[in-house]
């Protein structure tokens, strides 16, 4: 597996706007958006592509299609906010939808909803949440894509901590994982330091 950081101004720059306080929900999702569309550049330099031959309006010469089917896999619901932003550059992609809570008693992830798309066993697959803080919701997701049949997977969020990235690692050395930031701290509250607050209450403007 790999664990890369996608550090660019861009990204740099959004993402410090998303992380202050005083951010309304309309610009959070437009920036969280954004920085999924230039994670994407990197998330799929290793797609395998296919060579075609096609027509210019000069002459013809060859050409570049993506050669496998991609499935984006947003862990419900905050996991939604990235989804639009990368589906904007992969156009064909399919959603499947992951439901997970947290057991307040066991602290573990509970599914409560779950459907998959057609030929994910064959698929280039996309886990998408922008926290990784735990890493027990992530897990349990990429077990679940797994039970359909998916190989190819990629964990892609915004903001994690160490613990998260080692509990993927550990449960799937698989998986390689993409994150815009590795921040220091997951507080005694379980949220991540600095952080961004609730991502999925912040990108629905819900308490």
């Amino acid at each position: 597996m790999a664990f890369t950081i996608i550090k660019h101004p861009l990204i740099l720059d959004k993402l410090t706007r998303m992380r202050k306080e005083d951010t309304s929900s309309k610009d959070f999702r437009e920036n969280l958006n954004e920085i999924g569309q230039l994670m994407v550049y990197e998330i799929f330099r290793d797609v395998p592509i296919q060579e075609i031959d096609i027509k210019t309006p000069v002459t013809e010469t060859k050409g570049y299609k993506l050669d496998i089917p991609v499935v984006l896999v947003p862990i419900i619901r905050a996991g939604l906010g990235m989804t639009e932003g990368i589906q904007r550059l992969v156009p064909t992609s399919r959603i499947a939808h992951i439901g997970l809570y947290r057991d307040e008693e066991t602290l573990e992830p509970v599914q409560y909803f779950a459907k998959t798309t057609k030929d994910i066993e064959n698929s280039y697959v996309i886990v998408v949440d922008p926290m990784l803080a735990t890493g027990g919701s992530a897990s349990k997701a990429i077990e679940i894509a797994k039970s359909w049949g998916a190989v190819q997977i990629k964990f892609v969020c915004l903001v994690a901590v160490q613990k998260g990235v080692d509990r993927i690692i550990k449960d799937h050395p698989d998986v390689d994982i993409y994150t815009a930031s590795l921040d220091p701290i997951l507080n005694a509250s379980g949220f991540i330091e600095p952080g961004l607050g609730d991502a999925g209450d912040r990108i629905f403007g819900t308490k």
